[in-house]
């Protein structure tokens, strides 16, 4: 993704614009769930714009499940748009029912920290409560969907039609640094369902996928981890350099405690954990 311009329709990307600003218009102010990922930051972004900055708030969440050093980001990200930015960390492998990984994670996940944002949103008297889904969301399996549907929580972007790419357009064209930030998602993602998760586990992963940012990997990155496997997710365009640092990537996940180091000849897809499910 990086550098890379987004191929969008722009007549009916500003049109989609439009409506997310009429529904943002809708609130007297609104607590923004803030990853400082593509989508949350446009949204942020766009919120400030419609309401004000003052009347906006931004929610960070960190625990075990993200990767290090992503709040910090968020919070200059909030910073630079002038929005009130509150950290929340939550210690999420203390539920049980989460650490199972059990295909239905991600709701019980999104039910215990949407539940916290809007108990200090309230605590704000922030009217709103939105997270930053998309309408790409919706073609996947995504079971923390139904979570926020139930706790009330919008989705701006997702109510008005804006999907991935079109984002990607709308906050090139705002000068937003995120608008090629590769896509991210929680590190728990990264196991099949069904395997108990721990923080042992999740460093692990963390440090392969750290690893191989060091040695280039600059666009989307996943390392899925099958046991003694490692089984490493890049875009197509990255092959080669995964070739050609061979040998360094092998020295450093073994190391790491990998037996089995593999390249996705799929390249990278977006829950590819999900397969198993269909």
């Amino acid at each position: 993704m990086k550098g890379e311009q987004p191929r969008v329709t722009p007549e009916e990307t500003l049109a989609k614009e439009q409506a997310l600003e009429q529904r943002l218009r809708k609130y007297e102010s609104a607590a923004v769930a803030f990853s400082g990922g593509v989508d949350s930051t446009y949204l942020l972004f766009k919120a400030a714009e419609v309401l004000g900055a003052d009347r906006v708030m931004a929610f960070t969440v960190a625990s075990e499940l993200t990767i290090t050093g992503e709040a910090k980001t968020a919070k200059k990200a909030a910073e630079s748009l002038n929005v009130d930015h509150r950290l929340l960390e939550i210690n999420l492998l203390s539920d049980p029912e989460l650490r199972s990984n059990s295909p239905e994670r991600c709701y019980i996940c999104k039910k215990r920290i949407y539940g916290e944002l809007l108990r200090l949103a309230k605590e704000n008297c922030c009217e709103g409560v939105m997270d930053g889904s998309n309408a790409d969301d919706t073609g996947e399996y995504r079971p923390g969907l139904r979570a926020l549907r139930e706790l009330n929580v919008s989705s701006p972007l997702l109510e008005a039609g804006l999907g991935k790419e079109e984002i990607r357009y709308l906050s090139k064209q705002a000068g937003l640094s995120t608008w090629n930030k590769p896509s991210a998602a929680c590190l728990a993602s990264r196991f099949p369902y069904g395997e108990e998760l721990n923080p042992e586990k999740l460093d692990k992963i963390a440090a392969a996928e750290k690893f191989l940012r060091q040695v280039g990997v600059v666009n989307n990155l996943r390392v899925r981890c099958h046991g003694a496997l490692a089984r490493i997710e890049v875009d197509r365009n990255s092959f080669d350099l995964m070739q050609e640092r061979n040998e360094e990537i092998i020295k450093k996940f073994r190391a790491l405690g990998f037996t089995y180091i593999t390249l996705d000849l799929n390249g990278f897809q977006s829950g590819s954990m999900d397969h198993s499910l269909s």
